[in-house]
């Protein structure tokens, strides 16, 4: 697959996973009403764990674990630690503007991919980089309070946590012939033990089973926590690790998208102005580079 192909696919790639996760903070702030966020965590991922091995199994790829210790760090990093924290923000605090401080990952990709990674970026990555966060700043507006410290710390070391296994995740491709739907798997089977042993460990409210309830189990365990993670891998291993990570920015501007027409939570001027800076921000790192 040439260069070009590779980035269109990761791109049209980028674009299904968006779609899935911005529409599932919706389905997720529905069914906490009827779940604890912990319980509902263990149980999409290991719904999505199934489904992941199972789609494995019916691809003919191969079930042998990927190597252990960098499968068990980005586990525990993206799957565990990301999924409690901002599980406890969206507790903690408002689900609007402290559950989008989750997306400040790709500021932490930055540092990260170029400490670990040696992907120093470029000056015209700066500049997106820093556009989009004036944008992001606009989006949240913390001048008007992000529902409590402790919610929006929470949310950010979910950002973090997820930084660190998404470079985790590129310096493994970078070592080892490993597709993105076997790690994924592995990883995610990693990080839903973690998952159980804490929703075991934590008493929370008793389950009230609906069709809503079922509903957003079917759609977290097989598009949101199962084959959106394997696209985003995928996402990673075609494109540099800082480019994916600011392009996930795309997410929570479709978010804000879905809440303005399904939820009536229609953005200010201010947000307005910081969805259209992200926006350019994005055109901006991911147009193709012009070549001689």
């Amino acid at each position: 697959m040439t260069d070009s192909a590779s980035r269109r696919s990761a791109l049209i790639a980028l674009a299904i996973l968006s779609l899935i996760w911005s529409f599932n903070w919706i389905v997720m702030k529905s069914v906490l009403a009827y779940i604890g966020p912990l319980t509902f965590s263990a149980l999409r991922y290991v719904f999505g764990t199934l489904v992941l091995f199972l789609v494995l199994r019916l691809r003919g790829e191969a079930l042998a674990p990927t190597p252990w210790r960098d499968t068990i760090l980005i586990g525990i990093a993206q799957t565990t630690g990301f999924q409690v924290l901002v599980q406890l923000a969206l507790v903690a605090g408002g689900a609007g503007r402290t559950a989008l401080l989750a997306y400040t990952m790709p500021f932490w990709v930055i540092p990260l991919a170029w400490l670990l990674l040696g992907d120093r970026p470029g000056w015209r990555q700066w500049l997106w980089m820093a556009l989009a966060a004036v944008g992001l700043l606009l989006v949240l507006e913390p001048w008007s309070g992000l529902g409590g410290a402790l919610s929006a710390l929470l949310a950010l070391a979910g950002g973090l946590c997820w930084a660190v296994g998404t470079v985790l995740a590129k310096r493994l491709f970078h070592t080892a012939a490993i597709s993105p739907l076997r790690l994924t798997a592995w990883q995610m089977l990693v990080g839903t033990v973690g998952l159980v042993a804490l929703a075991l460990i934590v008493r929370e409210r008793a389950i009230e089973w609906s069709p809503l309830m079922y509903g957003a189990l079917i759609y977290n365990g097989v598009l949101s926590s199962g084959l959106a993670w394997a696209l985003w891998l995928f996402v990673v291993q075609r494109l540099p690790a800082n480019v994916a990570g600011l392009a996930s920015l795309v997410t929570p501007l479709l978010g804000v998208g879905f809440a303005w027409v399904l939820l009536g939570e229609r953005p200010d001027a201010a947000e307005s102005v910081g969805i259209a800076l992200i926006g350019i921000a994005l055109f901006g790192i991911l147009r193709p580079r012009a070549t001689s």
